[in-house]
């Protein structure tokens, strides 16, 4: 694994992989079969990614739920659910990964539980105004007979954020109706959480994740969101078609937020042995992201605006120089992220097939020549592009209150050997829960390992050759036509945005996305000693 100074923590310089825990193995003997990933059947891979060259892995959510957002619709943060085994199987998965010099990062969602948590189902039998209603974000209805929602906020799944109880009281739910939102100025709230965290923390776990860390405190008097309407032209559509504009959001980002992170914070430095915490925060700006990194606050901030930045050389230029002066003033490293299982692959991204494939090697290497950490997602480093999942396969909440697509594709469980679907998936021929495309067959582990090329043995040289990087906390940018220059000490990242080929930079060859002779080819990147 990567070799970190002794005064510098493991997570400063980590190559972190996430695991998709529905979809990355199954040993298919708990509760959800062969067809769903489990907690063994990880433990039984976590060989490749000790092989792959990661340093630790990120498991998304595996606590009791009714799965209605596979997982993140939590109704017991202390005990695993049934469908992917049992507290016995989280330990082994611990210490499996510590002997193969692996961190573990557990997920952990903490702006809402499932609507069969104990608190939820006490709240729903009780009255308007008890102490169990106020945990959550419970609300009387606007108009005469308090028939419409408390204010106009809508779920991100699509629809209204809000939900009538039998009673006539509407409780809040960002996402879907069955992830009620908790109310985080509720001291008991705080209390539950800080005891999960110890609860994790002592069995073993590194970190966490954390889900919608900018959610967690609403503006208090839950004002209706402000929209605004493009300017109506000749040819405009009617206005209830026009994709309204929010100019403020009252439920995300406020600054109360940041008073849990620092209470987050004394718990870690309880524990010994570089703990962190990394947070999943849609935040405007990388000023407004810097704020959760703090040094009494959080470890990590994911940094999206490297996966939403289009394929250009100026726009990651930009990316990357903003992202270091934001981080700056607080003194925290950057995260790089290009794929996770809510975003499409980066390779589909990219524009997909060949030239798709050939840019994301071009930007994985680029990243991870960054100073700071890099957050790799399952399947990426096979090539895996978004599948087209059939309508009648696609299980994403928010594909049914919408009808839009969905996360689906980005979710399809890993191949890892074999001719044919579940290429080794699970033990049999047990189907997947999401199916695996019949082309597969030349992206499996199998078919990749020991061939020159392929996808699996650019990211183990790529990793490996990271490992050998000095430490650094700042880089020099600049951009010569469609080429992007990175200077990170005695090494030159190049990446070639353009179409052309360019003259090769000067100095040593130590790793690139693909062939070199003299020239940098468009939608390549290299590393260069010098």
């Amino acid at each position: 694994m990567t070799q970190h100074p002794q005064d510098r923590p493991w997570w400063r310089d980590a190559a972190v992989y996430q695991v998709y825990v529905r979809s990355f193995a199954s040993s298919g003997s708990r509760g959800g079969g062969p067809g769903v990933g489990d907690l063994p059947g990880i433990t039984s891979r976590l060989p490749h990614l000790r092989d792959l060259g990661v340093d630790a892995v990120w498991i998304t959510p595996f606590y009791t739920s009714p799965q209605h957002d596979h997982g993140y619709d939590v109704a017991d943060y202390l005990d695993v659910d049934r469908l992917f085994g049992s507290l016995e199987d989280a330990d082994t998965l611990l210490a499996t990964a510590h002997d193969l010099g692996l961190k573990v990062i557990v997920d952990l969602v903490p702006n809402h539980t499932s609507e069969e948590h104990a608190w939820f189902r006490a709240a729903l039998a009780s009255p308007p105004g008890s102490p169990e209603r106020a945990r959550y974000l419970f609300r009387e209805g606007r108009g005469p007979d308090g028939s419409e929602p408390p204010n106009n906020w809508q779920s991100v799944f699509g629809g209204a954020a809000w939900t009538r109880v039998p009673d006539g009281q509407w409780y809040l739910h960002l996402f879907d109706s069955t992830q009620p939102d908790l109310d985080w100025r509720h001291p008991e709230v705080g209390d539950m959480f800080e005891s999960v965290l110890r609860f994790w923390l002592d069995r073993g776990a590194d970190g966490f994740r954390v889900d919608v860390a900018h959610g967690l405190l609403k503006e208090e008097s839950l004002p209706d969101q402000e929209r605004v309407l493009p300017p109506p032209g000749p040819d405009s559509p009617p206005t209830s078609m026009v994709e309204r504009t929010q100019v403020d959001e009252p439920m995300w980002d406020q600054p109360e937020v940041h008073d849990v992170y620092r209470r987050w914070h004394r718990v870690l430095a309880d524990h010994d042995g570089d703990r962190m915490t990394v947070a999943e925060a849609w935040t405007r700006t990388p000023e407004s992201m810097a704020r959760y990194v703090r040094p009494d606050e959080m470890q990590q901030a994911f940094n999206f605006a490297w996966l939403l930045a289009p394929w250009s050389a100026d726009a990651f230029a930009e990316v990357i120089t903003g992202t270091f002066e934001a981080l700056e003033p607080v003194g925290a490293g950057p995260t790089w992220v290009l794929s996770n299982h809510d975003v499409v692959r980066h390779v589909t991204r990219y524009g997909g097939g060949t030239q798709g494939l050939a840019r994301a090697r071009a930007a994985t290497l680029t990243m991870l020549g960054l100073p700071g950490s890099s957050y790799l997602y399952q399947g990426e480093e096979l090539g895996l592009e978004q599948v087209d999942v059939a309508p009648e396969d696609r299980q994403d909440p928010s594909w049914f209150r919408t009808g839009e697509v969905g996360r689906d594709g980005c979710r399809v469980p890993v191949p890892w050997s074999g001719d044919a679907p579940p290429y080794g998936f699970g033990p049999g021929n047990a189907q997947p829960w999401i199916p695996q495309p019949a082309d597969w067959v030349s992206l499996t582990v199998e078919a990749q390992t020991g061939v020159e090329g392929s996808t699996l043995e650019f990211y183990r040289a790529a990793l490996a050759a990271r490992r050998e990087l000095a430490p650094v906390d700042s880089v020099a940018v600049r951009v010569e036509g469609d080429v992007l220059l990175v200077d990170r000490g005695d090494v030159t990242i190049a990446l070639n945005c353009g179409s052309d080929d360019v003259p090769l930079p000067a100095g040593r060859v130590l790793v690139t996305s693909g062939p070199v002779d003299g020239v940098l080819p468009g939608d390549t990147a290299v590393w260069l000693g010098r």
